[in-house]
């Protein structure tokens, strides 16, 4: 880590800090640490400037007050590259409003209940896939098709999407974390093209608003009007790629940290009505968020600094859920933590993730089907891990046991 002294007063400094060199999560979370008891409200000059938060109130109060702190201005570090604005995340209320209330219609327990017998069906094929060869990329092969069969049912797509979305979408993510402007563009675009036609088909043939995101986005209202048609292809290309990017990686830390940990491996697998509060500690653990972002309103003063409109602010939900503060020895396991429940892994107020409730069922469901299916499994290979605005493994290759070895 590259830090200097932070000066708590006045405007940023030319750099409080450069990212870590390593994308190693260790190496990342002692930057956090040393930020967050040194430097809490520190500044970095890279990728255009921004601010960096690392203390578990100031991101929680930052994700929380969409009033002070906006998405309109600069959501994500790194943004798009080609600095494109898409509903609902790079929106604020009242404008955020009809299109959370679209998306959040579809996502309630009961519709979920019924998708979770599908979703399981899903893990056990994919899976499979893996256990028959004796060895697979948990995260980019099972984590990522799994992640893109979550989308299909949610959305309704057939079922030959399910393919082509894993692929595109992570072609567009991993050229946005190179800042590749070209190469995320002409992915993008395939998604689109995805997005539009899941758009045509739905105003033709349109279905229950209870159970179908594009039907829900399409029957909303503004002020007695519809959602403009271009607004509305934006915030399904959205809805593409929302749950593509941190399952893959929070199944690599999951099944990374179980091959360490054969212990705890074998007590979920022998106890799965304890994968529910496992998960939930994976998540706060190991969740892949550093570069969610915001921009003041107005002049902030915290810690001393004086945070300025069109300053982009981190909220690094990842240093957050390690404050000693908050967590009791931060950086390790607990199984059954009394408080995990006050984690940030899937960020706070208005722009909490809408997918939440799908996203701890999916992670459930898919840890369930990993551990029912198999006898164990060992790392298989070199981990790779996520460049800003993620963490974490984005490629985890097991050597799996089965459960009826050959």
């Amino acid at each position: 880590m590259t830090a200097a002294t932070c000066p708590f007063a006045g405007a940023p400094a030319r750099s409080d800090f450069e990212l870590a060199e390593s994308s190693i999560p260790s190496d990342i979370y002692e930057q956090f640490d040393t930020l967050r008891s040194k430097c809490p409200v520190a500044y970095s000059s890279q990728m255009g400037g921004y601010w960096m938060l690392t203390r578990y109130e100031d991101v929680k109060n930052c994700a929380s007050d969409t009033s002070t702190f906006i998405s309109s201005v600069k959501a994500v570090i790194p943004s798009d590259p080609r600095g494109t604005r898409r509903p609902p995340l790079n929106t604020d209320p009242p404008v955020h409003t009809p299109y959370r209330t679209a998306i959040d219609r579809t996502l309630k327990i009961s519709r979920l209940k019924r998708l979770e017998s599908v979703l399981e069906d899903h893990a056990r094929r994919e899976w499979k896939v893996l256990v028959e060869r004796g060895r697979g990329d948990v995260s980019a092969d099972f984590g990522a098709n799994f992640a893109a069969w979550v989308e299909v049912t949610w959305l309704n797509l057939g079922d030959e999407s399910a393919p082509m979305l894993a692929k595109t979408a992570a072609a567009w993510v991993n050229a946005w974390r190179e800042q590749q402007t070209d190469v995320v563009k002409f992915y993008s675009e395939k998604l689109y093209d995805m997005a539009r036609a899941l758009f045509r088909d739905r105003r033709e043939n349109p279905r229950d608003v209870e159970s179908d995101p594009a039907s829900s986005l399409l029957a909303e209202r503004v002020n007695g009007q519809p959602i403009a048609e271009e607004k509305l292809i934006d915030a399904l290309r959205q809805c593409l790629v929302v749950g593509m990017v941190a399952p893959p990686i929070l199944f690599g830390n999951m099944a990374t940290h179980l091959a360490q940990d054969k212990a705890l491996q074998n007590r979920l697998r022998e106890n799965p009505e304890l994968i529910p509060s496992a998960v939930e500690e994976f998540v706060r653990l190991y969740v892949p968020y550093r570069g969610f972002s915001r921009t003041a309103s107005s002049p902030v003063e915290l810690h001393g600094r004086t945070l300025n409109p069109g300053e982009p602010i981190t909220m690094t939900y990842a240093a957050a859920n390690r404050d000693p503060e908050v967590f009791s020895n931060p950086h390790e396991f607990v199984l059954g933590r009394e408080n995990v429940s006050k984690h940030l892994g899937f960020g706070r107020g208005r722009h909490r993730c809408a997918g939440m409730p799908l996203a701890r069922m999916a992670l459930q469901v898919g840890l369930k089907v990993m551990l029912e299916n198999s006898q164990d499994w060992d790392l298989d290979g070199e981990l790779q891990y996520a460049k800003m605005p993620e963490m974490g493994i984005i490629s985890c290759p097991v050597r799996i046991i089965s459960v009826v070895e050959p």
